[in-house]
């Protein structure tokens, strides 16, 4: 007879990691349990990028659908082959990705739920807001496996801020409803005056990073962070003190995100993040980025299946090799999640509302 394991399935629920969020877990994850996850959603970016690949062909107009569809379908079937999960929009991305059969099938599929743009406030801060016709209802029919939230985030602009944690939390809660997994993206932003590249907003980076850990990441199951610093700005030894606070501050297993920088500077922040605990990556244009600068459709795949690939092959060899597994962060090794076993009657138990309750219980709905 085998041994009794140190804990049951209750442990995972103890972690949140319900039955749906834990199946979106394993699906974006590599087998080790880290995440090698590549981005086509950043929709006003790639548009801007096919028009100005239009014009200097000679044809100043606007990208078609089709044109915008065409180019992340070719980047979805291409630079996912050493990707655990590629993240789409909703709008051009996952339903003719799936149509398509353009993501492989065991690699996950990640959709982004908040519009691209939108609202602004008095003083130009960020005022998010959902995709309109997407909700995390309707993503979780899609048979998707995890939502992420892209929402701008700075703690020390009042009205913005407190717009986007009750936006986030909106999110948090429907993605517990659904029961399914949700990722959290927080970036810095310029307001008032400030422009992309204001020493101000340079000078406090690092501290909106490590902070927007600290009061976002407990709502959420993964949390995706930018560098908390400048590479060539700051030293190496500042720049690992603001990863070891990031990590110390995230509540949740964090991933780096891109922010459109160049390959080898992206490259360079992956092998310092995973050092500091990151569990992986997901990123997006420091990979494909210059895919729109080749001279037509032949020489843009063949970019996207040689340069492109190799990239994402080399990251995540790094995430792969030295990465923090999310089982590991949650303290729980992989040999212990295979013991575990769940209760006897737990489908009662699961769900919005049940068809049975203790004899003791009140009247109001419990469960998982």
């Amino acid at each position: 007879m085998s041994a009794t394991p140190p804990f049951t399935a209750t442990k995972l629920l103890g972690l949140g990691l319900t039955p749906g969020k834990l199946r979106g877990l394993q699906r974006i994850s590599n087998a080790n349990g880290t995440l090698t996850m590549v981005a086509t959603d950043q929709n006003s970016s790639m548009i801007a990028m096919i028009k100005e690949s239009l014009k200097k062909s000679g044809d100043s107009r606007e990208a078609t659908y089709q044109e915008i569809v065409e180019a992340k379908l070719v980047l979805a079937s291409t630079i996912t082959k050493h990707a655990s999960a590629v993240l789409v929009d909703g709008y051009y991305g996952v339903w003719n990705s799936m149509a398509s059969l353009s993501v492989p099938r065991d690699v996950g599929i990640l959709v982004r739920v908040e519009k691209s743009g939108g609202k602004k406030s008095k003083v130009n801060a960020p005022l998010g807001e959902y995709e309109p016709g997407f909700s995390v209802g309707k993503l979780k029919r899609l048979g998707v496996d995890a939502v992420k939230l892209l929402a701008q985030f700075e703690p020390t602009e009042p009205e913005s801020a407190e717009h986007q944690f009750a936006f986030i939390q909106d999110v948090y809660e429907d993605c517990k409803k659904h029961d399914i997994l949700f990722l959290l993206e927080p970036v810095a932003f310029p307001f008032g005056d400030e422009k992309k590249d204001s020493p101000s907003l340079i000078k406090r980076k690092a501290a909106t990073v490590i902070e927007s850990a600290r009061q976002l990441s407990p709502f959420c199951d993964v949390f995706k962070a930018e560098f908390p610093g400048y590479i060539g700005k700051e030293s190496d030894a500042e720049l690992r003190d603001n990863l070891k606070a990031l990590n110390e501050a995230s509540a949740r297993p964090w991933v780096l995100l891109s922010a459109g920088v160049d390959f080898p500077e992206y490259k360079q922040q992956v092998e310092m993040a995973v050092e500091a605990g990151a569990s992986g990556i997901l990123g997006g244009r420091a990979f494909w980025k210059e895919y729109f600068l080749q001279d037509g459709a032949a020489a843009q795949l063949a970019f996207a299946k040689g340069e492109c690939t190799e990239r994402v092959r080399q990251i995540d060899a790094i995430v792969q090799s030295k990465g923090k597994s999310w089982f590991n962060w949650y303290g729980i090794s992989k040999d212990q999640i295979s013991g575990l076993r769940a209760a006897e009657g737990w489908h009662f138990r699961y769900g919005e509302k049940f068809g049975g309750r203790p004899a003791n219980a009140g009247t109001e709905e419990w469960g998982y």
